[in-house]
């Protein structure tokens, strides 16, 4: 890890990540967040989660839309970064140090799954969980308790599945909370691992066509994530790219 990141790629108002994970900043407790044309679309409608966004310490380019948006806004190729990387990479990196991190979110069923698939593959990696009561909102005693949870066992990476935008809003409200060095919100990724959703395979991913193979397997769920929402970003970008007023791109060093 480096004390800074190198560079980050100013698109559509959001300063997204450009750079490998191996080159992420060190700071005493890091915000990691994801963005893809879904997640973007729904903060152009609720300020709170745009803000959540804005505050994070890292946004990782997690969709093909996002990276074609940076190549066609501001001529710039970015790499993808889809949360599943990020956790893939993190658990790696956690097994060599004999690191620890802690899976909040999902259900019970879910947890068990994934500390069993941990313990085959990453026999370093010390790990707890805890899984809050599924709702729209969290009452002030769940999130003590959630907070407590993680605090005392003060993970070294702390990961957040409770899907986008909550997840998101909880981890920026909280963050100084959290006894855990990095914090990261990626959502389906505990369902993925755990196995209870199968993620297209790699030659979906390699093709750029994860959302493609993700909304075969789930076309109720995903139909109006991909369909409608696409068409909502494309109309986001073609006002970006030929209204003056809305352009904002460049690349970003950062200090």
């Amino acid at each position: 890890m480096n004390t800074e990141v190198d560079s980050k790629v100013l698109c559509l108002g959001y300063p997204i990540y450009n750079a490998p994970l191996s080159d992420l900043p060190i700071k005493s407790k890091l915000l990691v967040s994801t963005i893809n044309q879904y997640s973007y679309c729904i903060s152009e409608e609720d300020a709170v989660f745009k803000n959540a966004l804005l505050a994070s310490d890292v946004i990782l380019p997690d969709g093909v839309g996002i990276v074609a948006a940076a190549k066609w806004l501001n001529g710039v190729s970015i790499k993808k970064i889809a949360g599943a990387d990020f956790h893939e990479y993190q658990l790696k990196r956690l097994n060599e140090i004999h690191g620890s991190c802690f899976y909040l979110g999902a259900s019970d069923k879910t947890l068990s799954k994934i500390g069993e698939r941990l313990k085959k593959e990453y026999p370093n990696v010390t790990f707890a969980c805890y899984a809050p009561h599924y709702k729209p909102s969290f009452t002030e005693e769940d999130t003590a308790a959630m907070i407590n949870a993680v605090n005392s066992f003060k993970p070294d990476v702390l990961f957040v599945g409770m899907t986008a935008p909550k997840q998101e809003k909880w981890s920026h409200a909280h963050k100084e909370d959290l006894d855990a060095k990095i914090i990261c919100s990626i959502g389906a990724v505990f369902d993925f691992y755990a196995g209870t959703i199968e993620r297209p395979n790699k030659i979906w991913q390699d093709l750029g066509l994860e959302w493609l193979g993700r909304l075969v397997k789930e076309p109720k769920r995903m139909g109006k994530r991909y369909i409608y929402y696409g068409a909502v970003f494309t109309k986001h970008l073609v006002k970006a790219k030929f209204t003056p007023e809305c352009k904002v791109s460049g690349e970003v060093k950062v200090n």
